[in-house]
């Protein structure tokens, strides 16, 4: 995301801070994090991974927006990789649409690894991210052999295409997928947008769609329509 769509701090945090990363939750330290806690006892786990360059502190701002009511514990972890132009990476880009293999499984385990030490399951866990992490949220929402999210959250990006990569869309109808994207996007077309929610509609998913003239951005339009679909995909009335 730019900094005009979700504003970031960059002051250290104190110990004190409600943010600071978890210590409490082994297995949690395998993925520098940002924690965002519940208003009370956690009815489920809203995790948001950050694009390509930036880091966890990015989509921070979005937990309290898609969740106002703190009903869910928020996460927002960040990619392991560091690579040119700056800034972490959940994997190199080869080509748009098809991450690099090596990379992309290296992180795919470590974040399956981070969700996994949450305690939550993933039926109570909300997915979602921008560009590079829209692509990290389908690989884990989707792959075969993994348990269905809650609800995916796909703000411009694409279904990746990995070999040795498998989705398995037939379980996964019912499911709550948005789709947002910007039909000037130039880093990633809206085709991939167009892909995915075809895929996705014709396995049965619950697909919200939203495209608007914009670049590789978020129309701050489709993001005020997000938390109700989170709060009814974890059980909220």
């Amino acid at each position: 995301m730019t900094p005009a769509d979700a504003p970031r701090s960059r002051e250290p945090l104190g110990a004190g801070d409600p943010r600071s990363r978890a210590a409490d939750n082994s297995g949690l330290e395998i993925l520098d994090h940002e924690v965002r806690p519940a208003a009370g006892e956690p009815e489920g786990a809203l995790i948001l991974l950050h694009g390509r360059g930036t880091d966890e502190r990015d989509l921070f701002p979005l937990l309290d927006l898609f969740d106002p009511k703190r009903r869910l514990v928020g996460y927002t972890p960040g990619g392991p990789l560091s690579l040119p132009p700056g800034g972490r990476h959940w994997y190199a880009v080869p080509r748009v649409g098809y991450p690099d293999p090596d990379t992309f499984f290296a992180s795919l385990e470590r974040l399956e690894a981070f969700v996994d030490a949450t305690g939550m399951p993933l039926d109570r866990t909300v997915l979602g991210g921008f560009s590079q992490g829209t692509a990290m949220s389908y690989a884990l929402g989707l792959r075969a052999g993994r348990p269905r999210p809650a609800a995916i959250l796909a703000l411009s990006g694409f279904i990746p295409s990995v070999p040795g990569w498998e989705a398995d869309l037939e379980s996964r109808a019912g499911l709550p997928v948005a789709i947002s994207h910007g039909t000037r996007d130039p880093v990633i077309p809206v085709e991939f947008a167009h892909d995915a929610r075809a895929r996705l509609e014709a396995a049965g998913a619950d697909v919200t769609y939203h495209e608007s003239p914009v670049g590789h951005t978020i129309d701050p339009r489709f993001l005020a329509t997000l938390p109700a679909l989170v709060s009814r995909a974890t059980g909220g009335l």
